[in-house]
């Protein structure tokens, strides 16, 4: 018995000190002025000077926060919102853009390990078209990060400019446990590699999500390749308001190295002295003749009419998306879901004529549900593309297009694999409806059910 007591006693103070080591090594926002009863100025420099040196920072009283100015969060920082917290941007000093922002954006310099746990916010209006990064538009915005991960997610009033979450140049992403509504896209990832959007809830007019490896010159701030992803769990509910948009945008590009005389418009890109440089204008479908050659390091400058801007200086012909895998992907809006496509329009043209065509490539779904029963297109294929498979799903009254593209005139072919799926059609029903002169489509069925 004597022994028992002693290690009961000896036990004691090793779990008290164990319990302290751990709420040692949080931060309480509190601590430094973080209230819901703040002003949004006092706010945000209370939960700025919070995360100033990274480490887990809480926020543990529930109620609405008001936030006034762009939080700027580093490497190595975890920052926790707990259940009834919610942030809400305000005018006090100005209209700003981003409520998060990670601090390498501004110089290209890669944060690593950040993670964003709880968030619920409110635009509450707070959306403007340009931000102080071009082409960096999320109202969460990341730009050279390493190791993200944003979980819990609320955001239900996005206007009709701004994304909800945007991350461009990036290794290592995770979003989960999602819910975004509203007028613009819900999640925006430009070039990057390995992520995974799951559990997500999604009801935009917009794009749910966007893969977009080329962009409008305002949509993106670099450009390249999107490649090693995984979307699942994902639900694209019926929403009120004008469809814009898909539940996935999947863009591809391709672009030309400078030359006197090259005629251009907006959002086109050029490689020149070993970087990108893109048209920024307005989109009126002018079409200027580029006579001076951009050199410039950084920023813009306008040349024969022309206002250039400075891109990156890692060079590359070609953008698109590969090996992206969908999985338990539910649709419930009546319109086209998916869309693999170059923009062709007054806002950007995606294909440059003439230029190294960008091969997308290994897309595949598996176990998607067309909830709808309106006749609508599943996916749209409009550049070049080798394999698409689809497997395990119910497409009710949906179809594959494939489409020409003006500055293309021959096409790769492109391989469509389709088993154990059902459609609410009888067995003559027209699956691939390929309207393209030059591209033939291989398609390859096993066990494909009709319901009519």
């Amino acid at each position: 018995m004597r022994e028992l007591r002693i290690l009961v006693k000896a036990a004691i103070p090793v779990g008290v000190l164990f319990i302290h080591s751990i709420v040692s090594a949080f931060v309480d926002a509190s601590t430094y002025g973080f209230s819901p009863q703040a002003s949004g100025v006092n706010n945000a420099r209370a939960l700025q000077a919070a995360i100033k040196n990274g480490g887990t920072i809480l926020v543990g009283e529930p109620g609405v926060y008001a936030i006034s100015e762009t939080i700027y969060i580093g490497s190595d920082t975890t920052l926790i919102f707990s259940e009834g917290v919610v942030l809400k941007k305000v005018n006090e000093v100005g209209n700003f853009y981003y409520l998060f922002l990670n601090e390498g954006a501004l110089t290209k310099t890669y944060d690593h390990n950040i993670t964003i746990q709880g968030l619920n916010f409110l635009v509450n209006g707070m959306d403007e078209r340009i931000g102080d990064i071009y082409g960096l538009r999320g109202q969460l915005g990341f730009f050279y990060v390493k190791n993200l991960r944003i979980r819990g997610l609320r955001c239900f009033d996005m206007e009709r400019w701004q994304f909800c979450i945007q991350v461009c140049t990036f290794e290592d992403l995770i979003i989960e446990d999602v819910h975004i509504k509203g007028k613009k896209d819900g999640i925006h990832l430009g070039r990057g590699k390995r992520f995974t959007i799951r559990d997500a809830v999604f009801e935009t007019t917009d794009d749910a999500i966007a893969l977009n490896g080329h962009d409008y010159a305002s949509g993106n701030p670099e450009l390249g390749w999107i490649e090693n992803g995984v979307i699942e769990n994902c639900y694209d509910l019926r929403t009120d308001g004008e469809l814009i948009g898909f539940f996935c945008r999947i863009l591809a590009g391709a672009w030309r190295d400078w030359e006197k005389g090259l005629e251009v418009q907006n959002s086109d890109t050029v490689v020149s002295n070993g970087r990108l440089y893109r048209v920024q204008a307005d989109p009126d479908n002018t079409i200027y003749t580029s006579l001076t050659q951009p050199t410039h390091e950084s920023g813009t400058m306008e040349l024969d009419g022309i206002n250039w801007g400075v891109v990156q200086e890692d060079v590359t012909y070609t953008a698109g998306v590969r090996n992206v895998v969908f999985r338990n992907i539910f649709l419930e809006k009546p319109r086209t879901s998916f869309s693999i496509h170059f923009d062709q329009d007054r806002f950007s043209r995606s294909y440059y004529p003439g230029s190294e065509l960008p091969f997308q490539e290994q897309i595949l779904f598996e176990n998607v549900r067309v909830l709808h029963e309106e006749p609508a297109s599943f996916l749209n294929i409009a550049t070049p593309m080798d394999v698409v498979t689809l497997s395990n799903s119910v497409l009710q009254n949906s179809w594959i297009s494939v489409h020409d593209v003006t500055g293309i005139e021959d096409y790769p072919d492109t391989i469509i694999n389709i088993s154990n799926t059902a459609f609410k059609q009888s067995e003559d029903f027209e699956f691939i409806r390929n309207s393209t002169q030059n591209r033939e489509v291989q398609l390859n069925k096993h066990m494909v059910t009709y319901l009519e």
